[in-house]
């Protein structure tokens, strides 16, 4: 369990690598959320993956920790705010520079415009 637990967060850190190697605001927001995702795998997993554990302390002998739950739950709320805010961004880049390259490059006719 634990080798396909880490190739999941193998593969969503080379593939959010990837897309934040793209020159387009799109593939970089997505990266960013495959990198995220990855993050909070990772934080999940060292609270001990256990199989039947109790979750809640004093129901068992053995319980799962609680405070990688509790930081996974924050770090997707986080996480949420933060996508919305750059693909805002994003959108507003766009229609200012009338691209979506993330190299801030004008086109022509904005140029002209700008003159």
């Amino acid at each position: 369990m634990e080798l396909l637990y880490a190739s999941c967060v193998g593969v969503l850190v080379t593939c959010g690598v990837f897309l934040l190697l793209r020159a387009r605001t799109f593939p970089v927001v997505l990266g960013l959320t495959m990198i995220s995702y990855a993050v909070n795998l990772f934080l999940f997993s060292s609270g001990r993956l256990t199989i039947n554990k109790a979750v809640v302390l004093g129901t068992g002998a053995d319980y799962a920790d609680p405070l990688p739950q509790a930081l996974v739950l924050t770090a997707i709320v986080i996480g949420f705010a933060m996508t919305a805010f750059v693909v805002i961004l994003s959108i507003r880049g766009r229609a200012d520079l009338g691209n979506d390259h993330v190299d801030g490059t004008l086109t022509r006719s904005k140029r002209k415009e700008r003159r």
